[in-house]
């Protein structure tokens, strides 16, 4: 298990209430899984929307599960933003 941020942005920081918040996951899937968990159903719903970078790399279309998280690492929310 790793030990990292989760940091919000736009729309998923104003649902999970606070810009960023630590994480304690082996994966991108299980870091998500207890940010659902914390937050409730108005950040899952954002999040079911969001684009994810992993240490400034963006997790694109890869299964969440197979995204390793590292010690000190970073995930970056990225909600939808206007104008492209």
């Amino acid at each position: 298990m790793a030990h990292g941020t989760i940091r919000y942005w736009a729309a998923a920081r104003a649902a999970a209430g606070c810009a960023e918040e630590p994480y304690d996951a082996a994966t991108l899937a299980d870091a998500i899984a207890a940010a659902r968990d914390r937050h409730g159903a108005e950040l899952s719903r954002v999040l079911d929307r969001c684009s994810f970078l992993v240490d400034a790399a963006p997790v694109g279309t890869r299964d969440h599960a197979d995204v390793d998280l590292a010690e000190g690492g970073v995930v970056e929310v990225l909600p939808p933003f206007a104008g492209g």
